[in-house]
């Protein structure tokens, strides 16, 4: 498959995790850790409140998620969702995008984890693999994210890894007004705490620098 989307061999690896591009293989494991649970009910830590959905329609929507992130590629606006895996267990999603990036040089992120896997410091270091990789390698500028104010644990990992806060926004997830947080991080402020920060071995990433168009990008 990665000679037609070479994506697929792109990997980052954590002392305790593999992120890696999601193949049609992965998905059963992933709608199941989906149906383990991600969040209390109650709650709602996504724009796009897809766990509401009934399981049926729950799974076909996460599936067409990742092909469509496939289709839709393109050097101007790009999505790569990253399956997480633990000891080869798919565990969560580690999501990166971004829109105009060869002229923006700006990121966003945003993941998840089932719940069973929640409070082990996974999310701080699949997002600093994330980071790392945007930083390092892409030569993004800056990394943004954001979290509901009902949602302490995902800011409490932006913070961690030193975001600043930038404002917010409002969002309806289900329907009623939510205010959201906006987190900022810059490459000047990453590279300055990078070292106390968890590291990736980037795998696998010459082969798929022109897919974010830094073939012909002189910055890079």
């Amino acid at each position: 498959m990665a000679s037609y989307w070479p994506l697929f061999d792109l990997r980052l690896e954590t002392e305790r995790l593999v992120l890696r591009a999601v193949t049609d293989d992965d998905l059963p494991g992933l709608l199941d850790a989906i149906d383990a649970g991600i969040h209390d009910p109650e709650l709602m830590p996504f724009s796009i409140p897809f766990t509401d959905e009934a399981p049926e329609k729950r799974r076909l929507s996460a599936a067409q998620y990742v092909w469509g992130a496939r289709a839709n590629w393109s050097t101007d606006a790009w999505e790569l969702p990253f399956g997480v895996f633990r000891d080869g267990r798919p565990i969560g999603v580690q999501g990166v995008s971004a829109k105009r990036f060869l002229v923006m040089r700006e990121v966003e992120t945003g993941s998840w984890l089932t719940r069973a896997e929640q409070g082990q410091g996974f999310g701080k270091e699949m997002r600093c693999a994330v980071l790392q990789f945007a930083f390092a390698h892409l030569n993004a500028e800056i990394a943004r994210s954001g979290a509901f104010v009902d949602n302490p644990a995902s800011a409490a990992v932006s913070r961690a890894i030193g975001y600043r806060e930038n404002g917010r926004s409002r969002e309806a997830p289900r329907g009623g007004p939510k205010d959201r947080v906006n987190f900022e991080l810059t490459r000047d402020e990453w590279l300055e705490r990078r070292d106390a920060l968890p590291k990736a071995a980037i795998v696998g990433f010459d082969v798929v620098r022109g897919m974010f168009g830094l073939d012909d990008d002189k910055a890079s």
